[in-house]
């Protein structure tokens, strides 16, 4: 029987896939939003990095899917986010190839930091450090759909900062607004 779909072009589809659901992600204001779609992004995340041998890589980012849906259900817990980074550094560790591995390991420490501990904007830029490393693997790894999936990432997790933080000043100037007008 016929191959349909090289490991390589498959690969590629799943970083794809993985674009679109980030895309979407970072676009949301919610975080409860955010994270459930990134559960869905890592899912292709993980596939395509395993098509590719990016052995590390896989295994984190099968590990985020876990750490998203624990960070949701138990925010700012420490004896998980504990728990998490051993995870990460245990198959990092049972899976490593290199030197090349410490950088998607960088990015599983740093998003595990920031999901469990973090909100909002402070969460969102480490995120941010965290998609930019997470390109520099898909770069070695040779996948260039899950490359732009976070480029985008960071590009439109950046914006999303912007957006809030434009939110909270105008929340702010309302608030301010309407003291001064109850006073007069």
């Amino acid at each position: 029987m016929m191959d349909i779909m090289s490991p390589d072009l498959a690969g590629q589809t799943a970083g794809l896939v993985a674009l679109g659901l980030c895309v979407a992600a970072f676009s949301s204001k919610s975080d409860d939003k955010l994270l459930a779609i990134l559960v869905l992004g890592n899912v292709a995340f993980a596939i395509q990095f395993a098509l590719f041998g990016a052995w590390v890589a896989s295994a984190i980012s099968a590990l985020i899917i876990l750490r998203i849906l624990l960070a949701r259900r138990m925010p700012r817990h420490r004896g998980a986010m504990i728990a998490m980074l051993l995870a990460t550094l245990l198959v990092a560790t049972l899976a490593w190839q290199g030197p090349a591995d410490l950088v998607p390991l960088a990015a599983g420490l740093l998003g595990t930091f920031a999901m469990f501990m973090l909100r909002g904007i402070p969460m969102r830029l480490c995120l941010a450090v965290a998609a930019f490393l997470w390109m520099v693997t898909n770069a070695v790894s040779g996948s260039w759909g899950a490359l732009a999936a976070e480029g985008f990432v960071l590009v439109v997790n950046l914006v999303t900062i912007l957006r809030i933080a434009r939110d909270s000043r105008t929340k702010g100037e309302d608030a301010r607004l309407t003291c001064r007008t109850a006073r007069l």
